[in-house]
């Protein structure tokens, strides 16, 4: 059958016409060796084709995944669907992926934790190119040994969890920056999730004590005090004492995202016990030793920190690897900068004292970003520039915009009887095909880069 891209009007006709019509059965795939709108996790694929023969389908640590084929509309840029199909590649080991929009086709290949364009040409090209395309991704080719890497991540039947071989040691990253409102709480909870999504083993601990990284996980499910089930039980007994109160014992399931994370949650309570925990001997190394017992269970612990220079940003920064420092980029929030360079210094020094290398900073991450195109094209660029050159920090790759997705996710709730309970969910779960969500994938994949674990 013949393939005229002119045909192709909308996302649909491109997924009918070209991949369903012509590509699959020029490829020599058969209706039993591959499966359209499939889920794996929050991952929703276009198609996924499979070398050899799939009856029942079934996703296991031996399936021969082989090609993922995603189609677009006409009329939408191919580069910005690039960031997603990698994440689809190396989440699930994938080594080959094809995107197109009917006007464009385009084959990239997975090359570790990356991927790199194979081949291209136009709509109108296809059918003369076809011999090019066989030989790279049709099934025949495939099975003659071209998908040579085992896989790296696990696909278990049951639940679909992504789960990477360990081969590193537990990385610790606090998200710190003294001014409030900057989006530090958006930024840990959807990067603790995106990095999960990645197959990596996700702890967040909440030092806040406006706990809004433990509502915004989902743990705040009572309406009235008198019900609080976590008053008993948070980081503030954890800090309380070195024998009692593990983390194994303390975290808690969250499934605002799939999946789950562990959180061990902040509480109001760590207020009015500031005073007498700076009294405690020993408060300060209190989480790095309970953080020791769990280090084979964990990939990367994320620490959420009070926007202050207390205590409890102390021992955050104390007990952390790395530093995230979120910025609206606005004129306090820079000058800001200044202090927690200075709490950092005195932060080494305690460091040094305990023979712990100085904090890693990764750098400063542009956050609740108007999207506004003046400012976008104008504004941000001066913005970003003046932070390596007033303040000597680097800044990071990844913007994160100030966009409605990442409200309404975190807004979401469930009625239960006469109460509202709130049921948040990470950006990558309530909306993982948005910008917002593409957004934090990348971010994880810069800060995993930047710790060793990509």
């Amino acid at each position: 059958m013949a393939f005229n891209p002119e045909l192709c009007r909308n996302e649909s006709e491109v997924e009918s016409k070209l991949i369903v019509q012509y590509l699959l059965p020029e490829l020599g795939y058969t209706a039993d060796t591959w499966h359209q709108e499939v889920a794996v996790g929050s991952i929703r694929l276009d198609f996924l084709a499979f070398a050899a023969q799939v009856v029942p389908f079934v996703l296991d640590a031996n399936s021969p995944l082989s090609v993922v084929m995603e189609a677009k509309h006409p009329k939408q840029n191919l580069n910005s669907h690039v960031p997603r199909l990698r994440h689809y590649l190396t989440s699930l080991n994938v080594r080959y992926g094809l995107l197109t929009n009917g006007k464009e086709l385009r084959i990239y290949q997975k090359i570790q934790t990356d991927i790199q364009l194979l081949f291209q040409c136009s709509g109108k090209d296809v059918e003369t190119k076809i011999d090019e395309i066989k030989s790279l991704i049709a099934r025949e080719s495939l099975k003659e040994g071209q998908l040579v890497h085992k896989p790296e991540v696990q696909i278990t039947e049951n639940n679909l969890n992504l789960e990477t071989k360990r081969q590193h040691s537990m990385k610790i990253i606090a998200v710190y920056h003294n001014k409030g409102g900057v989006g530090k709480t958006t930024t840990v909870v959807n990067l603790a999730a995106a990095i999960r999504k990645k197959g990596k083993r996700v702890l967040v601990i909440d030092f806040d004590s406006q706990a809004n990284t433990t509502f915004a996980t989902g743990l705040v499910k009572f309406d009235d005090e008198e019900f609080d089930d976590i008053k008993d039980s948070n980081l503030l007994q954890v800090l309380q004492s070195e024998e009692l109160y593990p983390i194994s014992e303390v975290a808690r399931k969250s499934k605002f995202c799939n999946p789950e994370i562990d959180v061990v949650p902040g509480h109001i309570n760590l207020m009015t016990n500031e005073m007498e925990l700076n009294s405690l001997d020993g408060s300060r190394l209190i989480l790095i030793g309970k953080l020791e017992y769990v280090k084979d269970k964990y990939d990367v612990v994320l620490i959420d920190t009070p926007p202050s220079l207390n205590l409890y940003a102390r021992i955050a920064l104390i007990t952390s690897d790395y530093l995230i420092i979120p910025s609206d980029l606005k004129p306090f929030a820079n000058l800001g900068l200044t202090n927690v360079k200075e709490f950092i210094k005195g932060i080494n020094t305690f460091r040094k004292q305990i023979r712990k290398p100085p904090l890693e900073i990764l750098g400063v991450l542009a956050c609740k970003i108007s999207t506004n195109n003046q400012f976008v094209k104008h504004t941000l660029p001066k913005r970003l520039e003046a932070i390596p050159k007033r303040y000597n920090l680097e800044v990071m790759d990844t913007v994160i915009y100030d966009r409605d997705d990442l409200a309404k996710c975190a807004e979401k709730s469930l009625i239960i009887g006469d109460m509202e309970i709130a049921d948040p969910m990470s950006i990558l779960d309530f909306k993982p095909d948005s910008i917002a969500a593409q957004e934090f994938e990348l971010l994880a994949t810069e800060v995993l880069q930047k710790i060793g674990l990509a």
